[in-house]
């Protein structure tokens, strides 16, 4: 059995989630499915990102509530291909590949869409760049940490759900500025957050992880 290192999630325990998954292994979905299906819905973020400059405004609010929307579909992926693995039993030899590397493929996606989406503002793109590469660095620092002391520290401020939770938030906020005639200020305040929670995130995982070693 391959063991998958997973986040604490509150969601798991409620029953909406335990029959969503036993109705999933019912009808014969397997774990990896649901993993690759979370790149899916990250394309599908990425590309109503992609979509928003120079869309009008009522446009542009509507593909940024369908980002927020693919966005939370990717997390709802992401659970559920743990809880077939784990609470159902569907566990596969290749499931600790399927949990990590979509995972990576949709960070970049999403985040870097998201700077796209606010090509109009100086360094828009740059700044989602630098925040899917910040991204990328704290899970390369949490599963490094694995590899050299055997636990993985899933702490934040900035772990994934909290940049998907903010990702989300700004583009509700998007859809509202585009509606109102207002800057675009959400996305690129959410970027810039985002990047710079990534790097506290990161720090502390390393503080973490090497105090696990020294006292080793």
């Amino acid at each position: 059995m391959t063991t998958i290192a997973r986040r604490e999630l509150a969601t798991r325990q409620t029953a909406w989630a335990n029959r969503l998954a036993a109705a999933l292994a019912q009808a014969g979905v397997r774990p990896n499915t649901v993993s690759l299906a979370s790149i899916v819905w990250a394309a599908a973020a990425a590309a109503a990102f992609l979509s928003m400059p120079g869309a009008a405004a009522p446009e542009r609010a509507a593909l940024a509530i369908a980002a927020a929307a693919a966005i939370q579909l990717r997390l709802l992926c992401n659970m559920l291909d743990g809880m077939l693995a784990v609470e159902e039993g569907l566990h596969t030899k290749t499931g600790a590949l399927y949990n990590e590397i979509p995972d990576r493929v949709a960070d970049v996606m999403i985040l870097a869409g998201a700077g796209y989406s606010i090509a109009a503002v100086p360094g828009g793109v740059a700044i989602g760049w630098l925040a899917a590469v910040a991204a990328l660095f704290t899970a390369y620092v949490r599963q490094l940490g694995g590899a050299l002391t055997g636990t993985e520290h899933f702490i934040g401020p900035m772990a994934k759900p909290h940049r998907m939770f903010a990702l989300t938030v700004a583009s509700v906020l998007s859809a509202a500025e585009a509606m109102l005639g207002l800057p675009l200020r959400a996305m690129p305040a959410a970027l810039v957050v985002i990047t710079a929670g990534s790097a506290a995130t990161a720090w502390r995982r390393l503080s973490h992880i090497t105090a696990d070693l020294e006292d080793k």
